[in-house]
């Protein structure tokens, strides 16, 4: 059973080491999706299958809002997300769009925490943010095994352990925690 393997990694901030540490660690891998909010101009994104996020200001036109991928039989819509749902973790108008697009996965970001899971019969996958996870967790990217029966995922960690921002800080302050 031949599969494609594919580094999928999301929201760096302008970081070029982690993208630089993927490529070298995981060359002899098939395809580099990377899911919007690098901040990184076009030239510095070569060799990754990029969409533009909501920080994306360098290169706002040079590079599209979505992506749709062919991969083994399955058909990937590549977003960030910032334009794809409403607000966090209400993901039904995201899903409506892949669907349009005759999608059954979705590649996103945006939201800088890990998520796998099915929706409507669509395997959504976000790889957390290669950066700063909003959840505390450490920083992360995924690996994607892709053949025409199985799609298999590896959530792997970068980095230390994020340190919560200001708005987490708020958001626990007026939860009482």
């Amino acid at each position: 059973m031949e599969t494609t393997r594919i580094v999928l990694v999301s929201d760096n901030h302008g970081d070029s080491e982690c993208l630089n540490y993927l490529k070298q660690t995981y060359s002899d891998y098939d395809l580099f999706v990377h899911c919007g909010d690098s901040e990184m101009e076009p030239e510095q994104m070569n060799g990754f299958i990029c969409v533009k996020g909501n920080n994306d200001f360098l290169y706002y036109n040079a590079v599209p809002d979505h992506q749709v991928l062919h991969v083994r039989g399955h058909t990937i819509y590549v977003c960030h997300g910032h334009m794809d749902f409403l607000s966090y973790f209400h993901y039904e108008p995201m899903v409506q769009r892949a669907k349009a697009h005759g999608a059954d996965i979705i590649f996103f970001g945006h939201v800088h925490t890990y998520d796998d899971e099915v929706i409507d019969g669509v395997h959504l996958l976000n790889p957390g943010s290669i950066r700063h996870n909003r959840d505390g967790s450490r920083a992360s990217y995924m690996l994607v095994e892709i053949s025409e029966d199985e799609i298999s995922v590896t959530k792997k960690e970068y980095g230390k352990v994020s340190q919560p921002g200001f708005l987490e800080k708020l958001i626990r302050k007026l939860l009482g925690g």
